[in-house]
């Protein structure tokens, strides 16, 4: 393809290129950009159109790289990578300082009601918390997958009911 006839046919895309430049963008200015970005890369790279190939769709996918590098490039300028030792202030933001040893303790107790589980729907249980599978543990266990299932669910119902007992609570406790 001739450089004369090259012109000719980019300038007969320039409109649709445009516009499909702002649907990208949605910004006047930034579209301007991807389309002299596009327009410059397909001049530069002319020899590389295979002549008989849709021209409008290559350049179509040029300028659709073009944006997608372009919005890859500012997804990382905006990423943040704190390289000091003390990390914990720039990630928290206003957030203050936690106490760990009030949930240490719930989760104490948490684990004393588990252990007074009945073994039948405590082994299931404490399978299922351990990121095992229910299929996994009927083979474990040589029980139907049903039973499993309803193993699980009594032993969180039994653990809802001590919970219950133990600090008078009811809502927000679901399954």
């Amino acid at each position: 393809m001739s450089t004369i006839e090259f012109h000719s046919r980019f300038e007969e895309y320039s409109g649709i290129l445009q516009a499909f430049a702002y649907n990208l963008t949605k910004d006047f200015e930034e579209s301007r950009d991807l389309f002299q970005e596009t327009a410059f890369r397909a001049l530069k790279n002319r020899d590389k159109f295979s002549p008989g190939t849709n021209f409008k769709a290559w350049l179509f996918t040029i300028m659709k790289n073009i944006f997608i590098n372009n919005y890859r490039r500012k997804v990382k300028a905006n990423t943040i990578i704190d390289t000091t030792d003390n990390q914990y202030y720039l990630n928290s933001g206003s957030k203050t300082v936690h106490n760990m040893a009030e949930s240490t303790i719930m989760t104490k107790e948490l684990n004393k009601m588990i252990e007074r589980l009945d073994d039948s729907i405590k082994i299931p249980f404490l399978r299922h918390f351990e990121g095992f599978k229910y299929q996994e543990i009927a083979d474990e266990m040589g029980l139907p997958l049903g039973t499993v299932k309803s193993r699980i669910f009594f032993a969180r119902k039994e653990l809802k009911d001590m919970i219950f007992k133990k600090y008078g609570m009811t809502a927000n406790i679901k399954d």
